[in-house]
This record gives structure tokens, C-alpha cells and sequence, in this order.
């Protein structure tokens, strides 16, 4: 989301250009009605606010909420934006009028990358968008289908311990392991094998795949200057639109491939019963009762959905808990005890014992305020003109919620920058959509569907990691030296991947089940 040199200059000659066009017109609006727009600072012809947005979206607009409230207007090229940086403001857009806010703006990412708004994600609210989000809660995330799948869990999760036992007394980056196995897990549940096993012929290389995830949550979360400013669109001034077309055609190559695959196992077996989400998929689009018929571009849409939806959040998350606890070595010496104690030092945690773990429950969710995954929530669109908190707000104008202020509110958190996970002990605030506090997955229609999934991945990982290491930094570096710098796209990871060195703290057994 970063606006390069050139560029900004490029823009800011087209504004000077325009500017007196512009004057001209004025006279035009006079007769419209007066409105009462949310505060918020004065835009340039043109660019709008361009200006004030950094490299770091949300620490941009964040400073321009101490400013102008909590509930403010930018102008982002073409387009007026209101971001809500509280907690009141959040629950106005995602709850109150969760339904005037219920859909997405139209840009090049959900065009090009998501087989044209075909997925969870970008689709417009609508029949088909409801229709998938309840293919998702009924068929995919169901309660009854993430239990029959838990083994495919605990598998991938023993071969992560496994893999790190290996390297102990070792520097390792540790995002390697912790996106290997998220994205074994999920490859496992939707696509019914590792396709990006290295021990097994693959047509994409792991590491390439890898790259194809990386590039496709930078793409869907980068400040596309023609998304916002249409008439230099076709100039794709920051080269972003080639990008997307490029890594479209590697997604659609290989998700042929998963499809023609799963479409063969099926042939000729009339009780086929589905194995993995995609045979879930396939059977639905041959649902002849669907509301809205789901195309073969569909399936691939949600394919692609659940495989980087499911990989990138939980790899995320692990890795900046395991960074903040390497700051505070006293809050991993609370969290073996508490393992200890519930667990002992003879078996692995198991996802039923996680309610059993308010230590380890009070970190993932510490972690999550403190660096949540989509900082500005998936932008949404008013699909109506309407009043929020006394202000008018016209259809079409783009909605944020920046959950890194509200976790950051020192009228909601002592000591907000600092990280603190005692402070969700004996606390009623979970992450599920209800506590406008935390919301690591959002919140109303639009909340990620999946998140039941991705907070098992991610307590049960980070739990057995807690359990099976003792960790600290490479080459006698101190923790006050670790970088904690985040880059933005549609997720928030380390800017400087984790280096770590770990040592086994229990039987040496267990590492080998």
C-alpha cells in the first residue's frame, strides 16, 4: 500500500493540473444538499488524502484518528472513505447497521485474482454471497466437519515438533515451519492431499506456492492507485494489475489440475462420498437447488479462498506470539507451568484442552490486539445512503475498521503497547465477533467465515510449541534488539522474518510419534 516517489509526484502534477478544471465546475453543486460529513482533513484535487498514507495504512490513518475522532472522512483519489477507530464506531458499521455496510468495493485484486468476485471475500453482497457464506457455516466450517478432520490437524502438528526437534541448538526461520504446516493442513482438508508435499510429485514446488500466497495477500491488500483514481487506471502506473494477471494464471493452471483430479476419482461412483471441501464444492455445483448456480470458476474462487485464507492467518499470528514471548522470557516460564500442570510431560496438547489453558487462550488473544492479521478489516462499501453517529454518509463511499487503534485504546487497555496477557484473565472477551474489543476476524455478515478453524490452528500449534521448546534468539542477540516491524497487504506480517534457536523440553519419544 506503499505510494513510491515517482508516482506521488506524478499525482500531485495532475492535481496542480486539474485544480482549475476543477474550480470551474464548482458552481454546479451549490444547489445540492448540505450534508454533514464525518470531520476529517482538507483533500487535494485528484489525490485526495493520498498524501498522509504511509508504507503502514493503519498507523496513517491511525495518527489521523487522534486528530479528527474516532469516526473520520478521508478522500482516497476518487473515492470518500470513513474509518472507525473505536470501539463504539465499530459496532455502528458492523453490528447497528451491519446490513447498509454488508458489501465490498469493486477493485482490481477481487477482479483479477478472484475469478471476478467469485470468492467468500469480494463478492458483493447479494444472493450469490449469501449462498456462499452458507455453503461455508453449513458445509465447510460445520462443527461436525472440522471434528471428522482433526486428525489431519494433530498429524501436521506433530510433524511441525518433529521437524523442529531436528534443528535444535540450530538457528531456524521459523515462518518456514509455521507456514508449512498451516498449509499442509489446509491443502489436506480442502484438497484431500499435500499437493506441495517435496516427498510427493507435485506441480508446484512448495517454495513456489509459497511465493504464489505471498504475493497474492500483498496484491489483495496493495493501495492500487487505479482502483481509486479510474481515469489513470488503464495506465497501471505501479504495475499491480500485471502482477494479479500473472499470478491468476499460476492459481487457475494449478487449480485445474486439483479439479480434473478430484473430477476423475468421482467418475462412474454413483454414493461417491466427498472426501475433502473440494469434493464438497463439486457437489454442490451439481446441486440443481442452489439459489444461484455455482460455476466451475466459482469452485476454483473458493478453493483458492480457503487454501490462503487458512494458511496465512494462522502462520502469522504463531510467529508474532512466539516474537512477543521471546521479549518477556517471564511469560514463557507462566505458560510451561500452566502446560505442565494441566498437560505433564508425557503427551502433546490436544485441541479439547485448550479451554483447559487460560494462559495459552490469554496470549493468542494478547497477540491478536496487538498485531491483528488485517489491521483495516477487508474494506466494505455503503450500499445506501444513511446517518451514522449524527454524520451523512453517501452510498458508494468505502468503509474501514482499524482494529490496530481500538487495540490499542488506552481507554480500553492499561498500558496498551505493552504485552500483557494477564490482562484477559477472568476477562468475558473472546474473538468470535461479539466483543468489539477484539476482532482478529471482524465481525456481522462479513466476519471471516473460517475462523473457527484458523483459532484451533493457531491455539493448538502455539500451545504444543509452548510445550515441546524452550526458545531464544541466534547468536547471543538480546530481545530488546528484535526488530518488530510489520509490512502491510491484506495481512500484517513480521517485516524481518523470526530467527530462532529452540531446545526440546521433553522425552525425546514424543518427537518421534
Amino acid at each position: 500500500m506503499e505510494l513510491d516517489t515517482t508516482l506521488s509526484w506524478s499525482l500531485y502534477a495532475v492535481a496542480w493540473l486539474a485544480a482549475l478544471a476543477l474550480i470551474s465546475f464548482s458552481g454546479h453543486f451549490h444547489g445540492r444538499k448540505k450534508l454533514n460529513p464525518p470531520p476529517g482533513p482538507k483533500p487535494w484535487p485528484i489525490i485526495g488524502n493520498f498524501n498522509l498514507i504511509g508504507s503502514l495504512p493503519h498507523r496513517s490513518v491511525h495518527e489521523l484518528s487522534l486528530k479528527y475522532g474516532p469516526l473520520m472522512q478521508i478522500r482516497l483519489g476518487s473515492h470518500p472513505v470513513i474509518v472507525a477507530s473505536s470501539v463504539e464506531t465499530a459496532q455502528l458499521i458492523l453490528k447497528t447497521h451491519d446490513l447498509k455496510f454488508a458489501s465490498r468495493p469493486k477493485t482490481a485484486a477481487g477482479k483479477y485474482t478472484t475469478y471476478n468476485y467469485s470468492d467468500i471475500t469480494w463478492s458483493p453482497y447479494g444472493p450469490y454471497w449469501r449462498q456462499a457464506r452458507k455453503m461455508c457455516l453449513m458445509e465447510l466450517f460445520s462443527t461436525k466437519r472440522l471434528e471428522l478432520l482433526e486428525y489431519i490437524r494433530v498429524e501436521e502438528n506433530l510433524e511441525l515438533l518433529a521437524g523442529l526437534y531436528a534443528t535444535a541448538g540450530k538457528p531456524v526461520l521459523l515462518k518456514d515451519h509455521l507456514s508449512d504446516v498451516s498449509l499442509n493442513v489446509i491443502s489436506r482438508m480442502v484438497l484431500g492431499k499435500k499437493y506441495l508435499d517435496e516427498s510427493t510429485t507435485s506441480i508446484v514446488s512448495p517454495h513456489e506456492f509459497k511465493k504464489m500466497l505471498d504475493e497474492l495477500f500483498l496484491l489483495n491488500g496493495v493501495m492500487n492507485i487505479g482502483d481509486w483514481i479510474p481515469m489513470i487506471d488503464f495506465l497501471d502506473l505501479q504495475g499491480y494489475v500485471k502482477r494479479m494477471k500473472v499470478l491468476s494464471k499460476k492459481f487457475d493452471w494449478f487449480l485445474e489440475h486439483v479439479i480434473e483430479e478430484h473430477m476423475e476419482r468421482r467418475k462412474g461412483l454413483e454414493n461417491y462420498v466427498a472426501k475433502d471441501m473440494v469434493d464438497v464444492l463439486l457437489e454442490l455445483a451439481e446441486d440443481p437447488h442452489l439459489e444461484v448456480k455455482l460455476h466451475r470458476s466459482g469452485v476454483k474462487a473458493f478453493t483458492q479462498d480457503l487454501i490462503a485464507g487458512g494458511t496465512e492467518s494462522s502462520a502469522v499470528t504463531v510467529e508474532w506470539a512466539i516474537s512477543e514471548l521471546l521479549r518477556k522470557p517471564e511469560i514463557f516460564k507462566k505458560a510451561s507451568e500452566e502446560l505442565d500442570r494441566v498437560i505433564g510431560k508425557q503427551r502433546w496438547v490436544e485441541e479439547k484442552d485448550i479451554q483447559n489453558l487460560p494462559y495459552i487462550e490469554a496470549i493468542v488473544k494478547e497477540t491478536m490486539r496487538m498485531h491483528p492479521v488485517a489491521p483495516l478489516l477487508v474494506p466494505r462499501i455503503a450500499r445506501e445512503d444513511c446517518e451514522l453517529a449524527g454524520y451523512d454518509i453517501r452510498e458508494g463511499t468505502r468503509v474501514l475498521v482499524n482494529t490496530w487503534t481500538i487495540g490499542r485504546d488506552p481507554s480500553l487497555w492499561e498500558e496498551p503497547d505493552e504485552f500483557i496477557p494477564e490482562r484477559f484473565i477472568g476477562k468475558a472477551i473472546d474473538v468470535k465477533g461479539q466483543n468489539f474489543e477484539l476482532l482478529p476476524f471482524g465481525s456481522g455478515r462479513r466476519m471471516c467465515p473460517g475462523y473457527s478453524l484458523g483459532l484451533k490452528v493457531i491455539q493448538s500449534s502455539l500451545a504444543n510449541l509452548l510445550h515441546g521448546f524452550m526458545w531464544k534468539l541466534p547468536d547471543q542477540m538480546k530481545p530488546e534488539d528484535l526488530n518488530m516491524e510489520e509490512i502491510f497487504g491484506l495481512s500484517s506480517p513480521r517485516k524481518i522474518p523470526l530467527v530462532v534457536v529452540v531446545e526440546p523440553r521433553l522425552p525425546a519419544h514424543l518427537y518421534s510419534q
